[in-house]
């Protein structure tokens, strides 16, 4: 007897429904093709130990199940539950005709539990595009799924429970789920705010600009100065994820299995902060069915590479693309998979390996050449996709302890926002620029046009400062951004003077 119903494979960040066939017949044997990996073929003994656990019996007779198309890959666990439904309705252990009406995915524990999935959204998302009645799936994914509407949701915790609902016994409520209370309710809820950090008036400003402009930061500062107190705060003043934002960034986190067993939608810009000893793979995506790596998960929100220079250069340089593509695309023999990757770099480093070069107390104790070399950690390519370069000096004491209350996030929140509406006006009729970072270099020249004293300001500063060539567009950017925030139509002289500081590293005697 025969029985089919539907899976799903995850490819990169969007999902293809597979079919699962299962024929019992004559002989013996469990015979598993349709191109499954290890995980898969393991399926076997767990699914034979779930039927028993739960008062059902594995057919002693030859099973073959058939996971459609043939030619593609099957990765995972979860394809137990349908595989396991399967069984029993060819084997006439149960009398349905819902399993073609569903997708149905889900790992089986021994004693016939269901653990959690990964990509549910995307599954669901598929499922509704392929007009599929609902969605069968571990109860710990159901508020993920939910998000999808017109698509009945069903969550399970037990396989008992799923063969109760396919065959009529039970006849659960399938759950819904608000997705824009859930977004508006959420959106804000940062745990960190600007309010708390006391002093660095001067390094608010310059992420204020970053924010507003959507601009790529380095700080450069010795230890404890609150570099990384600083980066946690800013996705607080970003302008907040649109729901179609929200739904994409939902969907990566969702595939690589990173939303929490209550998470439905993620609603605020995620803050992505990996170690320095990270791999290539892990930075920017890999293995060999293709998973997103930090730069996606950081997709719509923060990346945040602290200590910079002790990051692996072969790691820092698979990054120079994504920065300028805003998304990667990873190639294997059987497939390619595209991760959006549209995130900003904030990054911080020492100046030098003690930490107290230009300190204004403490000595430098490193040797001569010591702090160019440590500087040249990080190449001339990666430092050109970096727009602002800031100079953290630690907070007095006196700044510490006064009482004199900070400015929120809420309030700058409210001046990039401002921004960030006179940049949508300005690019409405470009397809891929939506901020003044992400103008190509004819952009600039037609939008950041400048007075005569300007250019004059700007040739006097390039060469006294000995700013090399590839500062000249960044600085105009960052003007641009400054004029966004000032309200001014035009850039003028006091915009390019306060962009022209933002350009540390790029002075010829900043090292030494």
């Amino acid at each position: 007897m025969l029985a089919k119903t539907s899976g799903s494979a995850v490819y990169g960040v969007n999902a293809h429904l597979i079919t699962v066939e299962v024929d019992v017949g004559q002989g013996l044997g469990f015979f598993l093709v349709g191109l499954p990996d290890s995980a898969v073929k393991e399926s076997q003994q767990r699914v034979e130990t779930a039927i028993r656990h739960i008062g059902y019996k594995m057919p002693r007779q030859k099973i073959v199940v058939n996971l459609a198309p043939a030619d593609v890959r099957k990765e995972g666990s979860a394809y137990d539950l349908p595989i396991a439904l399967s069984v029993l309705s060819a084997s006439g252990q149960i009398s349905t005709d819902k399993l073609e009406q569903y997708v149905i995915m889900g790992e089986l524990a021994l004693d016939g539990k269901l653990r959690p999935i990964k990509g549910a959204l995307p599954i669901a998302i598929e499922a509704r595009r392929n007009k599929m009645k609902g969605f069968i799936l571990p109860m710990e994914n159901a508020r993920e799924a939910a998000i999808v509407n017109s698509l009945d949701v069903i969550g399970v915790d037990t396989l008992g429970e799923a063969i109760d609902f396919i065959t009529g016994k039970t006849h659960p409520e399938p759950l819904q789920t608000d997705t824009r209370e859930i977004f508006m309710n959420t959106r804000y809820d940062y745990e960190a705010d600007f309010s708390d950090v006391q002093g660095q008036e001067n390094i608010k400003r310059a992420l204020e600009i970053a924010a507003a402009g959507g601009h790529n930061v380095i700080m450069i500062g010795p230890p404890g100065a609150g570099k990384t107190m600083l980066a946690k705060r800013l996705p607080s003043i970003l302008p907040p994820l649109t729901l179609h934002e929200a739904l994409e960034t939902t969907k990566i986190h969702s595939v690589a299995g990173k939303l929490g067993q209550t998470a439905s939608l993620v609603a605020m810009r995620p803050y992505r902060a990996p170690h320095h000893t990270i791999s290539d793979a892990a930075l920017v995506g890999g293995g060999g069915m293709p998973q997103p790596g930090e730069i996606s998960l950081a997709h719509n929100g923060i990346l945040f590479l602290d200590e910079l220079p002790e990051f692996k250069r072969s790691a820092l340089e698979v990054m120079r693309q994504p920065l300028e593509e805003r998304k990667v695309i990873i190639s294997r023999a059987r497939i390619a998979v595209e991760f959006p990757a549209n995130f900003m770099l904030i990054a911080s480093m020492n100046p030098c390996p003690c930490g107290y070069y230009n300190h204004p107390d403490k000595e430098c104790v490193c040797g001569a050449g010591v702090v160019q070399r440590y500087l040249n950690k990080i190449s001339g390519p990666l430092l050109d996709r970096i727009d602002l370069h800031v100079e953290v000096t630690p907070v007095s004491f006196d700044q510490m302890t006064a009482n004199r209350k900070s400015e929120s996030s809420a309030q700058i929140r409210e001046r990039v926002l401002r921004a960030r509406e006179i940049q949508t006006a300005r690019f409405a009729e470009q397809k891929s620029v939506y901020s003044n970072a992400m103008m190509p270099v004819q952009m600039v020249k037609e939008i950041c046009g400048i007075s005569e004293g300007g250019k004059t300001l700007l040739k006097t500063a390039m060469e006294r400062l000995g700013l090399s060539a590839r500062a000249y567009d960044r600085i105009l950017r960052v003007s641009r951004t400054i004029a966004d925030l000032a309200g001014s139509e035009n850039i003028g002289i006091e915009h390019l003077a306060e962009a022209i500081q933002y350009r540390s590293l790029d002075r010829e005697n900043w090292a030494g």
